[in-house]
């Protein structure tokens, strides 16, 4: 799973969040990170509001996304430079700060760079995985590993050993294995579709939550 860097650059508008949120979650599921939509969203949104109060609505503002090793990396760019971010007690009734902490909260470090006419505040999030380019273990992934390994398909300590695969030859073969199941199925006079409409609902009702 190679994850190349991405950014898009925007107005720090109250408008743009929605949609912000929205590319996050679409880049993190290609890159087979769900379970990290919720806390990159959530500090995506805080770094850009931080933005929108601090500095001002409407601001020039870029978020770049990246992995730093087995972590997740975001950054928000502005163009302010003499004010920097900094958490802090907050009052109650009192917003000013409560980003910050919501950031420190749920991110394994965060902090800001200054890059000669921008300010870069980042943060990095956990991901379980071992390397930038491992992919997110579990049951339901070892099974069809197992499963796939059984037909010819190597895995992946073998891969990695080999050198890398291209994601389309191992998505041929998973297609192939589901069009053999199919046909079994059908042999044993079961009804394919029906049985791919009950797969779907597994496969969704497992996956996590996201906003």
């Amino acid at each position: 799973m190679v994850r190349r860097a991405w950014d898009i650059s925007f107005p720090a508008e109250p408008k743009e969040l929605a949609g912000l949120r929205r590319v996050i979650r679409s880049h993190l599921a290609l890159w087979g990170l769900a379970d990290t939509v919720r806390d990159a969203q959530l500090c995506a949104t805080e770094l850009v509001t931080n933005v929108m109060r601090h500095v001002g609505v409407g601001t020039p503002t870029r978020l770049a996304v990246s992995m730093s090793g087995s972590r997740l990396r975001l950054e928000v760019c502005d163009p302010e430079i003499r004010a920097l971010p900094t958490p802090g007690p907050v009052a109650e009734g009192h917003e000013r700060g409560r980003g910050l902490m919501l950031v420190e909260g749920v991110a394994e470090r965060w902090g800001v760079v200054l890059r000669g006419d921008s300010k870069v505040t980042w943060c990095e999030l956990a991901t379980g995985l071992r390397s930038s380019v491992d992919h997110v273990a579990g049951p339901q992934v070892a099974k069809a590993e197992a499963l796939l390994g059984l037909v010819g398909l190597a895995s992946r300590t073998e891969r990695a050993a080999q050198g890398p695969q291209s994601v389309a030859q191992a998505e041929e073969a998973a297609i192939d294995v589901i069009a053999d199941l199919l046909h079994w199925l059908r042999a044993h006079g079961c009804d394919p579709d029906s049985a791919l409409a009950r797969a779907q609902m597994h496969f969704e009702a497992e996956l996590p939550e996201a906003v």
